[in-house]
């Protein structure tokens, strides 16, 4: 089976590195002259894969701005996914989930497995139960060719308070997080599956990303 690092690879050497968020939060949906209902939300879905699906090599759907719409707007992020795939696009689903055990388990079957229906080729993760307890998302996502990328790095103001406190080796917190992906990337060719989140506007921070061997996404460059 091919990983999904190799799939992103071939997908940006052929259509560029850009990967494009759809995230219709209620202003948005405003500036567009959309309603702020299932309508809107799905009028704008449609109009971003309409524009962007067969052009770019990733797209980001932020799966709160559907959820909130309950049954019908997880309809949409559906339909969204499947539209998204038959024009060549990798989905990267921005969930940010991060749990322990059965639960993390059942996070990563409902968005790795390629049975399910919301079924996409990478998520995002959130570390902060310790990067360990992703462990059962890391085995799913490897073993049905699927990614993952964990936070370690983000422009939110309130991040550093956590991401830069010291371990009890001298370590940052992100870059013990980014110390361990960089592990499960190792010997990877040519794109390991296990990316980072790095916010695009952080500056030097002063961690060393040197050995992740994997993607990174940068949010935050907007339009």
């Amino acid at each position: 089976m091919e990983t999904f690092g190799a799939r992103l690879h071939r997908a940006v050497a052929e259509r560029g590195p850009l990967c494009v968020g759809i995230d219709p939060h209620p202003g948005l949906l405003a500036r567009w002259g959309l309603s702020d209902d299932v309508d809107g939300l799905d009028r704008f879905a449609r109009t971003v894969v309409d524009a962007l699906g067969d052009r770019v090599a990733v797209v980001k759907p932020q799966s709160a701005f559907f959820e909130r719409f309950g049954a019908r707007g997880v309809a949409i992020l559906e339909s969204t996914i499947r539209q998204l795939r038959d024009r060549g696009s990798l989905v990267l689903l921005d969930i940010k989930r991060g749990d322990i055990g059965s639960t993390v388990r059942a996070y990563a079957e409902a968005y790795l497995d390629p049975s399910r229906p919301l079924y996409v080729d990478a998520v995002t993760a959130s570390p902060y139960l310790g990067v360990g307890s992703l462990a059962p998302m890391f085995e799913l996502a490897a073993e049905h060719g699927g990614g993952v990328f964990v936070l370690a790095l983000t422009s939110n103001p309130e991040g550093p308070e956590v991401q830069h406190a010291r371990t009890s080796d001298g370590r940052t917190v992100a870059q013990t997080v980014i110390d361990e992906i960089s592990q499960l990337n190792a010997g990877a060719e040519p794109l390991g599956s296990f990316g980072l989140v790095v916010g695009a506007t952080i500056g030097d921070t002063g961690h060393d990303l040197s050995r992740v061997g994997g993607p990174l996404l940068a949010p935050g460059l907007g339009a």
